[in-house]
């Protein structure tokens, strides 16, 4: 099974919950990004949104996937 302890002696998380959780903010900054990209006529920050965007798909998939492992 997949946990952090965390430095404060806390509650565990696994590992799966913790990449739905940062994949899903990363889904939400790239969005940012990408809307800010496109209102501001930069290209670049509207690239790099799309990436963050991906980037955190990929890794909200992979936490389901340990999910399932992990159970």
């Amino acid at each position: 099974m997949y946990t952090e302890q965390h430095a404060n002696g806390g509650e565990q998380m696994k590992s799966g919950t913790r990449d739905k959780v940062e994949g899903t903010m990363h889904q939400v900054k790239g969005a940012i990004k990408e809307a800010a990209g496109k209102a501001t006529d930069s290209r670049e920050m509207e690239i790099e949104g799309k990436i963050e965007n991906l980037d955190g798909k990929i890794q909200k998939k992979v936490g389901q996937i340990k999910t399932i492992v992990e159970k």
